[in-house]
């Protein structure tokens, strides 16, 4: 089992900046893959930010040149850098995680969510 565990959430003004993080831990021997989704209220979950364990990286149109995605592959840990948010933004943020397991098996994991609202 896998668990993912990103806080700092919160509530920011329309462009400002917020960092989160999250951190995987359990059954991991390699962790091939991190992404960050979002859920608007009435809206599906949607991938906006996603990074591999060797570095490519993908980002949705609605955050390009704004969000950054970076991993600590020696702490299995992703960031995520938001700047210039706007109200749009306000979302229920989730980290998801691609890893393989040490006996060899390939799981993929969900955060609890956080809640990221963007208002003045």
């Amino acid at each position: 089992q896998v668990h993912l565990v990103a806080p700092w959430g919160g509530l920011v003004q329309p462009w400002g900046s917020l960092r989160l993080s999250c951190a995987a831990s359990g059954n991991i021997f390699r962790v091939n893959a991190m992404g960050w989704y979002r859920q608007a209220p009435g809206n599906q979950r949607e991938l906006f930010a996603h990074m591999s364990r060797l570095g490519s990286t993908y980002y949705a149109c609605s955050v390009q040149g704004r969000f950054t995605i970076s991993m600590d592959n020696a702490k299995d840990t992703m960031y995520l850098r938001m700047n210039s948010l706007k109200p749009e933004d306000t979302a229920v943020y989730y980290c998801n995680a691609d890893t393989t397991s040490r006996t060899g098996f390939l799981m993929q994991s969900w955060g609890q969510g956080t809640q990221v609202t963007v208002s003045s």
